[in-house]
């Protein structure tokens, strides 16, 4: 059994290589000021979006045009729903009825304009002045006004700036891939993405660049160049500039590769970590007792799969531990760490004496490992083993590929359960960790893929073991 984001594909035609990390607490962002005014009254917007953070009371902004006294258009998730707001001839805001908060999925959003459209009425979203879809469905919308027949939009003018992952204070947080927009034709969503043949309930991206007539100032942003991530290759040269993106904010996290990350909706309520670069970064809050700190968002029960941790802070001591979990769910509920009662679902290699931990107990099984070393963990759940490394050095003279042998293993793994990566952390220190899954927010020295050609690790993965994402489930994962 596999756990699968809800756009998760194994195979397609059209492979989508690349997208952009947006982590809002770098304020990063994308900006262009047009020489001249495009279409403001017709326009399309398309991207894909693998939403990180995830939060009731936070605004994380996709677009912005106009600012204080100019005309504005901002385009968000508030509430985590998609909201927009404008000022062209009325006052205008709307608010999609659905929540979007899965941070496994990647969303296909689109926003189509025509305020030169008859139809005023704005009832269940049918609007043809001003449509969002998702994932090809149109949405429901409600709050606001219908911008008045033929005006312009602020969105592709020249009055301020424009932001594409900002609005003034507010950031995106998330990946973001396949960023198009359309000067002077609403589009549906069919002219950017379609069903997958195999499993007809997922829709994917396709190859549109050729098909569609991008307009004077449209642009399409793919992100294959991490020094130009504002690079403009719709052929039209409308360039973007990068405002605190760096090389490795590029990502190869996409619509149809989607990699593993910690799930920010399973943490422990009272004090549950903080997120940062791409869900790529755990650090727990509370240094005393020990916490549950994080678990991935793919989890797998046969196959051989392999990732890196590498704890990079902590404040007194290594209290790391670093493992799976077949329940993270009551692990998150509960708060435990694999140091604590309650805890037969989590098996840990400890950082403070290089113990193994598991269901309150531990024993001796490895050296210590401390901030800055990198943990291979190699899951092994066609034998129900599992194995750690410390810098490439696979702990108690383990041999990953020696199958029901298990030499040199942690643990025997309890059979027919579905495992998570799992980190928390054994108290008396606040921690940091790093995680790998084949698609790293930081600097590789090595550069390492799987058999399958997927991930970009520090060390080799052992024979037969394949990174968490989701081109490598269905083939040999499974």
């Amino acid at each position: 059994m596999i756990i699968l984001g809800t756009n998760s594909i194994k195979d397609t035609g059209y492979d989508v290589a690349n997208s952009c990390m947006f982590n809002d607490d770098d304020s990063a962002e994308l900006t262009k000021t047009f020489g001249s005014a495009g279409n403001q009254k017709t326009w399309t917007f398309s991207f894909w979006i693998k939403r990180s953070g995830i939060s009731g009371s936070t605004t994380y902004s996709i677009l912005e045009a106009g600012h204080g006294s100019t005309p504005w258009f901002v385009f968000t998730f508030n509430n985590d729903i998609l909201q927009v707001a404008a000022t062209a001839g009325t006052a205008a805001g709307w608010s999609t009825s659905a929540v979007f908060r899965d941070p496994s999925a990647w969303y296909h959003v689109v926003l189509a304009v025509d305020t030169t459209s008859s139809t005023s009425s704005i009832s269940n979203g049918s609007t043809d002045r001003f449509r969002i879809f998702v994932n090809n469905v149109q949405q429901t919308l409600s709050g606001g006004s219908v911008p008045s027949q033929d005006a312009d939009l602020q969105w592709n003018g020249t009055a301020g700036q424009h932001m594409f992952g900002a609005s003034y204070g507010q950031f995106m947080d998330g990946y973001v891939s396949e960023v198009a927009f359309i000067d002077g034709s609403a589009l549906n969503p069919s002219s950017f993405g379609e069903y997958d043949s195999d499993s007809p309930t997922i829709w994917k991206p396709k190859d549109f660049k050729d098909d569609v007539t991008f307009g004077t100032n449209g642009y399409y942003l793919d992100f294959a160049d991490s020094g130009d991530l504002g690079d403009d290759e719709s052929g039209n040269g409308n360039d973007w500039t990068e405002a605190n993106l760096a090389a490795t904010d590029q990502s190869s996290d996409s619509p149809t590769n989607n990699f593993c990350t910690i799930n920010p909706l399973n943490t422990f309520p009272s004090t549950p970590p903080a997120l940062a670069e791409g869900n790529l970064q755990c650090s727990t809050i509370n240094a005393d007792p020990g916490y549950f700190g994080g678990s991935g968002t793919i989890g797998v029960s046969q196959a051989k799969w392999y990732f890196e941790v590498t704890p990079t802070a902590s404040t007194s001591g290594a209290p790391f531990l670093i493992g799976v979990s077949y329940d993270p769910a009551e692990a998150a509920r509960l708060g435990t760490n694999a140091a604590a009662q309650y805890t037969a679902s989590e098996y840990a290699y400890y950082g403070h004496n290089g113990n193994k931990f598991n269901n309150d107990s531990d024993s001796s099984y490895g050296n210590s490992y401390a901030v800055d070393d990198i943990v291979g963990v190699a899951l092994d759940l066609d034998n129900h083993k599992i194995y750690f490394s410390k810098n490439g050095t696979w702990q108690n003279s383990g041999d990953p590929t020696t199958g029901s042998t298990g030499t040199g293993s942690a643990f025997n793994l309890t059979t027919g359960e579905t495992y998570f990566p799992f980190l928390s952390d054994g108290g008396g220190a606040v921690v940091t960790y790093q995680l790998n899954f084949g698609s790293p927010p930081y600097a590789v020295s090595s550069g390492n893929a799987d058999a399958n050609g997927y991930g970009n690790f520090e060390y080799a993965p052992p024979s037969g073991y394949l990174a968490l994402c989701t081109k490598n489930l269905g083939s040999d994962g499974g």
